[in-house]
């Protein structure tokens, strides 16, 4: 009994109180992860339910068990779905099909969609959920009601959105309307003295498309540059920059991810941060501490590789931008769009609401690159001019059929053959980009072939997820973690691995990040990877499988991301007829968004 607890000799009232309340609390939880435990979910989850719930956990999670994949991060429908289950909530009950129809929407926006035609969605949540098409229409005007899901229609059908997603794609078209109003935040510039002075101060000779560009980027308050490799977008942002320093201009630079910020930090002199670390994520809330209420302190915002941008955070990006600063995206719109749903870039292009400089001359250093000049050729539609045997080039394709013989010669040229040539490190300077994760010469398969030859797991190794982490391991961050600051498509490698404190820890660019055993789910395997986690990055050299095997990915602009993501040497392992394939294939799959008609009805 807690008063028993007076008796103990140095114990007064409070500490009495105190030790009570402690034990109380230890008792709740015990209750909660027992609960949790016996519904099958794991401890490290069992964990972020009770930091997020408390001590109501329990009645939370009976109440509405699909709570959880709204408010838990790891937890999505499917798990949700399976403790539901276990305490009895009826497969077709309305609770079950109004979560199924977010859960549907969602899985829509993880293939780029910001909403689904509402026949294609009661199709889709069908499937998905195995109930009747009427208990889920009749979801569809519950979740409609409550405001989880949004009405509109795309080009006069009748679409519903996930609300976040309607919601940011309207605020995207309101900020865009708002910051091309008005004046650039500087001088007007004299640009027949301007262009020959920043040519003598960087020592290059611009292009009459250059010149043509840099004058409208002087006049624009908004504006979008994109072209391919080697147009000379570098030159065009260092110029734009140059003179914007000169006339002190105060320009922000930024990126979506760490790798593409590092890279235009490095080619253009000056910081460049993530999106997130310029808006200052809150890691307890993840909130953005710069919004629509305490915007940037700048005249200019230069954001690179555009492309990558979701609506999402374009959404968070734009409502930071003071009214008065101008804005510069630049992007390649021929690569691969966002993981993310929408297509920002794309959508501000084809709205015609915006200038747009398209740069298409290949410059004379660029195109003695066979890299760039096959990009280009891809991106045409042609098949690109390969080399002779034994001529020497930035850009082969080695010819191998079936999918173990092109898995086993990529471990070999990756293990062995361009290390040997090149004197690289196999590890930190190759990097395997994959058109799919499924299959022997996927990014799954691949990386365990690559693992075992290059760093063999040893005895202090940690199995979790379906992985094996060892020290050195290559690896990625697969989502997010505001609490960590590490971000999805981050790539480090395994330090040490302590097996008595459960804990693991990464290096990311010199920075130690340590995960508890539980949180490993964040982390994958990055000998190998897909285009699509590859946006963004740039690396010395890229090797990629090319297959009929993964022929519902061979598309045009999927290859040709690929290819852009190498520096120095690109090798293609495969059979040539894929390759043709995805260079026919430019059809690529539609994505249900309502920007680009958003911004042109403003």
């Amino acid at each position: 009994m807690p008063e028993r607890l007076r008796e103990v000799e140095g114990i007064g009232e409070i500490r009495a109180r105190t030790i009570s309340s402690g034990w109380s609390d230890q008792k709740i939880i015990r209750e909660i992860m027992v609960f949790l435990h016996a519904h099958g979910v794991s401890t490290s989850r069992a964990v972020r339910i009770f930091k997020t719930y408390g001590q109501n956990a329990i009645d939370i999670v009976k109440e509405n068990p699909y709570r959880l994949a709204r408010d838990i991060r790891g937890i999505g429908f499917l798990s949700a779905d399976t403790i539901a289950q276990k305490i009895g909530v009826a497969r077709d009950s309305p609770l079950r099909a109004q979560a199924g129809i977010s859960y549907a929407l969602t899985e829509a926006s993880s293939e780029g969609h910001c909403g689904l035609p509402y026949e294609q969605l009661v199709t889709l949540a069908e499937k998905l959920l195995e109930i009747p098409a009427e208990i889920i229409r009749q979801a569809v005007v519950q979740e409609i009601a409550g405001e989880a899901v949004c009405l509109d229609t795309i080009e006069g059908q009748d679409c519903i959105f996930l609300a976040p997603l309607f919601h940011a794609e309207c605020s995207i078209a309101t900020q865009i309307h708002r910051l091309k109003t008005g004046h650039p935040p500087w001088p007007d510039f004299d640009v027949g003295k301007a262009i020959p002075w920043v040519e003598q101060k960087l020592s290059v000779t611009l292009a009459e498309s250059q010149k043509k560009a840099l004058e409208l980027a002087l006049t624009s308050k908004l504006l979008v540059i994109t072209g391919g490799p080697g147009v000379g977008k570098t030159t065009l942002i260092n110029a734009i920059l140059t003179i914007m320093r000169a006339k002190h201009v105060r320009a922000l630079l930024c990126a979506p991810t760490g790798r593409a910020a590092k890279r235009l930090a490095e080619t253009t002199g000056m910081e460049a941060k993530t999106l997130h670390r310029l808006l200052e994520i809150n890691p307890m809330n993840g909130q953005f501490k710069f919004n629509e209420d305490h915007p940037l302190d700048c005249d200019l915002i230069v954001a690179d590789e555009c492309s990558m941008i979701d609506v999402l955070l374009a959404n968070q990006l734009l409502k930071a931008i003071p009214r008065a600063a101008a804005v510069i995206f630049v992007g390649d719109i021929d690569q691969l769009p966002s993981v993310g749903p929408g297509q920002v870039l794309a959508d501000l292009i084809d709205s015609g609401e915006v200038p747009v400089i398209r740069l298409t001359e290949v410059f004379r250093q660029a195109s003695s690159s066979r890299i760039v000049r096959s990009a280009h050729q891809i991106n045409r539609g042609e098949f690109p001019s390969l080399p002779q045997k034994g001529e020497e080039s930035d850009f082969y394709l080695v010819s191998a059929d079936e999918p173990e013989t092109i898995a086993q010669t990529i471990v070999d040229l990756v293990k062995t053959r361009i290390p040997k040539k090149y004197k690289v490190d196999p590890v930190r300077d190759i990097q395997v980009l994959c058109p799919m994760n499924r299959g022997l010469t996927g990014a799954r398969g691949l990386n365990q072939m690559l693992q075992q030859a290059l760093n063999p797991p040893g005895d202090h190794g940690i199995e979790k997820f379906g992985y094996r982490f060892d020290h050195g391991d290559k690896v990625m961050q697969t989502e997010n973690d505001y609490d960590k600051d590490v971000y999805n498509g981050d790539i480090g490698y395994v330090g040490k691995i302590d097996l008595e404190e459960q804990e693991l820890s990464v290096n990311f660019d010199g920075r130690e990040v340590v995960y508890a055993f539980g949180e490993l789910d964040e982390l994958a395997l990055c000998y190998a990877t897909t285009i699509h986690k590859s946006q963004g990055s740039e690396f010395p050299i890229v090797v990629i499988p090319v297959s009929t095997q993964h022929y519902p990915m061979l598309k045009r602009n999927l290859i040709y991301t690929g290819i852009t993501r190498g520096r120095k040497l690109v090798v293609l392992v495969g059979q040539k007829r894929a390759l043709a394939i995805a260079i026919k294939s430019k059809q690529t799959d539609r994505r249900w968004s309502k920007l680009a008609e958003r911004l042109s009805l403003r």
